[in-house]
Formats: C-alpha cells, structure tokens, sequence
C-alpha cells in the first residue's frame, strides 16, 4: 500500500446551535503520521473527527486532504477508512466477507478482491480466520478484522474514534502495540481520538491535546510529558506536582526560583519565563523525577517534607509528603529504594533543574 494523503484543517469552528464546539482549530497531519487528538469529554475531539470524516459540515474553515479541498464533500466521497469502538462488524458475514465489502462497494474485481482481502488477513495475523464470523472471534480478533476492512481499499487516511475502550486493560494494551504496528508498517496515516492518556502516549507520533473546543498543545509525546506548556496540559497528562513559586532572576540558562518557604531553586530556562520576572508561577515537576535525597550534594534543588501516606504500585511506591507550608507534593520512588523512607522525621526531596519545567499561574 502506498503512503497516506497529508491532512489539513484551517480555522474549524463548529456551532451546535449557539455552542462552539470546535473552536477556530488549525493543524497540519503529515504523510504517514499517527496523530492522537487527546481531551476529557466536551473538549470537541470527537466533533472535529466528525468534521474531518464528514459526518458533520463545518460552520466556518476548511479541510484538505493533499491539495485537494474536500470542505463540501459528503462523507462517502471523502473516501476515508474509519474504526469505530464497536466495530460495526456484519454479523451474518464471515471474517472474509466483511473485510472484502468496502471492495464490493467500490467495484473491484473478485479476482483482485480475493489477493487484496488474504494480503491484509495476513497482515492483521488471521490468515486462517477468513471463513469464521465475527461472533465465533474474540474482542480482540474483531478488532482486527475492523481494522482490516477500514484499509483494505488503501483509503487516504485512517481515523480512529475511541478504538479500544470496549477492551479490558491488558487486551487493549496489546492492541495499542499491534495497531502502531501495522499502522507503521501500511504507512497510511492515521488520526485517532481517544480520552485515554498512556493510549495516546504510547500509540502517537504526535499529540493534540484539546480543551473547551480549542488546541491547547500540538506536540510528541516525549515532549508533552516533559514541557507541558499550560497547566491543563500539565494535569491532564499523567500525574504532576504544580508548586507555587516567584521568578527571581536568570543566570545563563537557569531560571532561579523562590518557593512559597523562602527555599530558592532553579530550573532550564525557557523563553517565555523572562516575562515573568518578579511574578507568581508554577514549578511543574512530575513525582518520579523527585527523589529521596540521601547525599544531598547531588541535586540542584531540595526541600524538606513529612510523608502523609504510602501507596504501593508494584515497580513503585508513591508517597503522599507535605512541606511546612502545607504544599503537597507527590513522589514516586522505585519499590528497591523503600529503604530509604522514614516514617517519623522529615525526609530531603531533592531534583535537578532539567527535570523540571515554570508554567504561568493561570490561578
């Protein structure tokens, strides 16, 4: 199969009568990319899949695929490969059949049907699946047979809405893999909408991250979770310590800090933070990058906190502490490294300016 098309969307708005669902959305999906559209619900991800597919008509902006402008198009004529969360399989229809319908719907011949439909069996690994139906498959198996039948005619592009949240949790984690998987291996590109954040994070190649109707961020995930550039994002991607602070100065490429408790700090410095001098911010740090400082010479920065609570998750252990000051900060420590948690006396939290990121206080 060739390449996926590029796609485009300039200025998608989307009013349900007077509410904006979509608001003034820009974005551009490259050839071959797997691009996750990520928000809790309302945000308007699934509004915007709609309008990409057609099944809803922008109420201002434009959408292309390649250079071709497919704003007025109806959703049939879009020609777009879609995979639902409930797969929509054909009950009556064996596996073979209902991955070579969109083929019979487009005129091909059975000869090529036939080559086409065994190729992408193989490709999904149910070669030997084509005379079952769907009820005699697993969830999973049906999954893969959606999946089959929404790229076998070699559609532009592939979009995803919410593809595995009728799977339990370790089923729906394989399924991520296998999916990328073939995704990369077809190179058609793909956008998927999900609620899920370790979906998103571990299925993208890129991440847009929305809220009320708009784009709050567009980046990889590596970078998302690392710079978030709000507070929203920050929070809604995994868990993450947001502690108040006052921009002191800047020293080459540091940002020096002043905590709620006097304690200074610093972090990497970022452009946007010298407009901030003097004023009030956030210190977005994630748990794991916190750690117990027992030689407190090797970290940047540290501060001192009595542990509320210990919650153990397998690989690691999370600690509830609070400072002085009654700022709350969550740790999470490699379960090996227990040993070094006292339960009666405050403990040193200690990490390095890289491993964190300032946000505005939008408060």
């Amino acid at each position: 199969m060739a390449l996926g098309d590029s796609l485009s969307i300039v200025n998608a708005t989307k009013y349900y009568k007077k509410f904006r669902a979509v608001d003034n959305v820009s974005m551009d999906v490259n050839k071959g990319e797997f691009l996750t559209i990520l928000g809790p619900s309302g945000s308007g991800k699934t509004s915007l899949l709609k309008l990409i597919a057609g099944f809803e008509e922008l109420s201002e902006g434009s959408i292309r695929l390649n250079d071709q402008d497919i704003t007025k198009k109806k959703a049939y004529e879009r020609n777009i490969g879609m995979l639902f969360q409930n797969y929509a399989l054909f009950p009556h229809m064996t596996v073979f059949d209902n991955i070579a319908y969109p083929l019979r719907l487009r005129k091909v011949p059975k000869d090529e049907t036939k080559k086409l439909v065994e190729n992408i069996l193989r490709l999904v690994h149910l070669g030997e699946y084509g005379s079952r139906y769907p009820k005699q498959l697993s969830g999973g198996q049906q999954q893969r047979v959606a999946l089959a039948r929404a790229i076998v005619f070699n559609p532009p592009i592939l979009l995803l809405d919410e593809p595995l949240g009728a799977l339990d949790k370790n089923l729906r984690q394989q399924m991520q893999l296998e999916i990328k998987q073939i995704q990369e291996q077809v190179g058609i590109t793909t956008v998927s909408v999900t609620h899920d954040q370790e979906e998103a994070l571990t299925m993208s190649d890129r991440i847009c991250v929305m809220n009320q109707g708009r784009i709050e961020q567009i980046d990889t995930p590596e970078q998302l979770y690392k710079k978030p550039k709000n507070r929203f994002v920050a929070e809604f991607i995994g868990e993450i310590n947001l502690i108040p602070c006052q921009i002191a100065g800047f020293e080459g490429n540091q940002t020096n800090i002043k905590l709620l408790d006097q304690a200074v700090a610093s972090v990497e410095t970022d452009d946007f933070h010298r407009d901030l001098q003097n004023r009030q911010a956030l210190i977005a740090i994630r748990p794991e990058n916190i750690q117990i400082a027992s030689d407190e010479t090797r970290f940047q920065n540290t501060l001192k906190a009595k542990l509320l609570q210990t919650i153990y998750v397998g690989e690691a252990i999370k600690l509830k502490m609070k400072t002085a000051t009654e700022q709350e900060i969550l740790v999470k420590v490699p379960a090996y490294q227990s040993n070094l948690i006292t339960y009666e006396r405050e403990m040193v939290l200690g990490w390095n300016g890289q491993e964190a990121t300032l946000l505005q206080d939008e408060a």
